[in-house]
This record gives C-alpha cells, structure tokens and sequence, in this order.
C-alpha cells in the first residue's frame, strides 16, 4: 500500500512539474516568445518603426501582461506556413499565434493544442478586375496560387471533386512570394483565408482597386493560437487571457475605464474579472490583477479588433462572425465564476 502511494505521489509530482513547465520557463527567460506571420497586415506585422502589431500579436501581449503585469515582454519569431508547427513542437516558441486554422489532424496528431478561436474566418479568391469573372467557377482550367503549408489545398482539392472543375495550383513559401507571383501574371487567382486576402488587397498590391475578392467562401476557417499539448497550466493561461478581453468587451470594460470599473463597479462578474474578489488569477499561478492588467494595456477584444482589422484599421472588415454572441455573431466569452 506505502509503495502504491509513494509511486501515485511520484506521478502527481512530475503530471504537475510538466504542466507548469511552460509558464516556469517563461518566467526564467523573462518573455513570451511568440510565432508569429512573417508579415500579414492587420494580425501580425511590425510597423515602420519594427513594432510588431496586428490581432495575432496582441493575443502574445496579452499573455505577457497577464504573467509579467508588461505587455512589451514579447520576443516575436516569424514563421512560416511550413515550419510554424515544428516552431512551436520544438520549444522554439511558446505560443504560434499565427493565423492558424484548427483542423482534427491539427488537434489530435501533432502534439498541439488549439487554445480556442481568435478569428472566424473562411477560404476566399482575389483576382484582377480585369479577369473579368464573377464566381470561382468562372476560373476552370486557370492557375491558382496559395500557400504551402496550409488548409487551403485539401479544401480547393475536395471543392474541384465535388463541382467536377480542376484549377491548376501553386503552392508558395509567404505571402510576398504569392503577392510577387501574382502581379506577374502567373497566377488567374490569390486563394487564402479571406482576411489574407483583404490584407493583401488593402495594403500588399499598388492599386488596391485593381483587385477583387469573389464572394465563394469553399471552407470554415476558424484561427487561433496553439501551444504545446500534455501542458495545461500553460494552456488555461493563454486561454483565460483571451477570455479576459472577450469578457471585457460583454461587460463594458475597456483600456480607459477600467480603473474606474475596478473602483466603481458593483457587477460581480466585473469584480471577479478585474480582481477585485474571489482568487481567479491564483488559480492559473498568475497575479488576481492579470485581466485587469491585459485591458489596460491591450484593450478588449473590440478595441484589438477595431485597431488591427475593423473600421480603425487600412483592412475596415466587418464584425460579421467576430461579433459577441449578443451582437449575432460567434465570440461567446466562458463565464468568469
């Protein structure tokens, strides 16, 4: 009997040094090391000043104001649709929040864990105006260039099968590549997720009204972050950040007013989020301050949203599937209790 309890104590002791791993490890380094786009206007890019901004980076900001009480500590790592997920498997990078699709094969066989959707999105076309064509069908027997590394081969692939139309493909290494590829002329149309393409559209190519994007949507995209599965800590950390500003949104709390709604309000969901009862940041080994830290710096979902890839931004994309479940949209915040 002593023997069975030393041996499940020894387990349970090394089951909780492997969850806490991740968050240790941060902590000794001093910094989140993010996997991020090489560059895609609007989710992860640096400005001309090298600043690294988009709705893809401020999921990393947020993590690091909740761990550190300082959004800066990031050390941001491009990453490719090819090597993103070795990136992450490694130990390369703590989170890969890169514009990633969550998929069964993603979830279940390479060691990864999708946190939860960051962006709802789907698979689109940009082509050239001057094409001339109004639908996907109207592109049989063209050229299609897209990402290597992504959903978008095997979701062209089943929607070819499923209408009896072939599309020549060609698969490219980032986002300049296929921008340069197709300016060339050698491709008929641009496929990626749709907001890859508003990106490119909106700031990527000279003449953005050159360019068109058709209305088919062939695929759900639902984008978010991954990090490494068997380490849960870590998990419910970058989770629970993201909650925080879904939850900050739905209950009114914003960068500006959230002191004010520390001192002022008497919404227990609004005390519990921003600490000011119950012990909800020392359930994650975190500060009871990390939400209230993440909103000041980084805002809610709505202000990262706006900013990055709503109406205060070159993308100016709709809500659409991105609103809060009240606003007819998907975003449903897990409750804060």
């Amino acid at each position: 009997m002593l023997k069975r309890l030393i041996l499940a104590a020894a387990i349970l002791m090394a089951a909780t040094a492997a969850h806490a791993a991740t968050l240790d490890s941060v902590r000794q380094k001093g910094f989140v090391a993010c996997g991020v786009n090489v560059g895609l206007g609007g989710f992860s890019m640096p400005d001309s000043k090298g600043i690294w901004r988009g709705l893809d980076v401020d999921v990393c900001r947020a993590v690091a104001a909740a761990v550190f009480g300082d959004s800066g500590k990031v050390r941001y790592i491009p990453t490719t649709g090819t090597n993103r997920f070795a990136a992450l498997q490694s130990g390369e990078v703590d989170i890969l929040s890169r514009n990633t699709t969550l998929t069964f094969l993603r979830d279940v066989t390479i060691g990864l864990r999708m946190v939860m959707v960051n962006f709802y999105d789907g698979q689109g076309f940009l082509v050239s105006k001057t094409a001339k064509v109004s639908s996907l069908k109207d592109l049989a027997g063209g050229t299609i260039c897209m990402l290597q590394g992504s959903t978008h081969e095997l979701n062209l692939a089943d929607w070819m099968k499923q209408h009896n139309i072939q599309f020549n493909i060609v698969l490219l290494d980032t986002t300049d590549v296929l921008i340069k590829t197709m300016l060339s002329n050698r491709c008929d149309a641009a496929s990626s997720d749709s907001s890859n393409l508003a990106s490119i559209r909106g700031a990527g190519v000279p003449n953005p009204d050159d360019f068109v994007i058709l209305p088919d949507r062939i695929s759900k995209e639902p984008l978010g972050p991954m990090v490494r599965k068997g380490d849960d800590q870590w998990l419910d950390v970058v989770r629970w950040s993201m909650m925080a500003m879904l939850e900050a949104e739905e209950q009114g709390v914003t960068s500006t007013n959230a002191d004010q709604m520390l001192a002022d309000s008497t919404n227990p969901t609004v005390q519990r989020l921003l600490g000011k009862s119950g012990d909800f940041g020392k359930q994650l080994g975190l500060d009871n301050a990390f939400a209230l830290n993440i909103i000041k710096q980084v805002g809610n979902y709505s202000e990262s949203y706006e900013r990055n890839v709503g109406k205060g931004s070159s993308l100016k994309l709709d809500r659409g599937s991105n609103a809060l479940w009240t606003n007819g949209g998907l975003m449903y915040p897990i409750p804060f209790r």
